[in-house]
């Protein structure tokens, strides 16, 4: 009977050109600049969260807003692990959708 040989080192080399983008690293963050009114910050996180939550819809494949109600949303947001939306943020999601197709 054969036995397969287990190696743990590629077939071939990689091209030294060739392009790998790491996988999911979540990009660079900064901080806020100071001095800003307080409802300034407040509306840049929602804006932020907004499009994580329609970018997270449209890849499991919600494509209109008719079909992204505010428990979809909230269970979206669940499934990513932030807190749920409230409903100007969730109004501000299908807008995304709506303006992103």
């Amino acid at each position: 009977m054969a036995v397969a040989a287990v190696t743990t080192e590629p077939l071939e080399e990689p091209h030294p050109m060739s392009f790998h983008p790491p996988l999911a690293t979540p990009p660079h963050r900064r901080r806020l600049p100071a001095g800003r009114p307080r409802e300034w910050y407040v509306s840049h996180n929602r804006r932020l969260k907004a499009m994580r939550l329609a970018i997270a819809l449209l890849d499991s494949g919600v494509y209109q807003p008719s079909s992204a109600g505010n428990r979809r949303i909230r269970l979206t947001a669940e499934r990513l692990g932030v807190h749920p939306p409230s409903d100007t943020t969730c109004r501000m999601v299908r807008a995304l959708i709506r303006y992103g197709r």
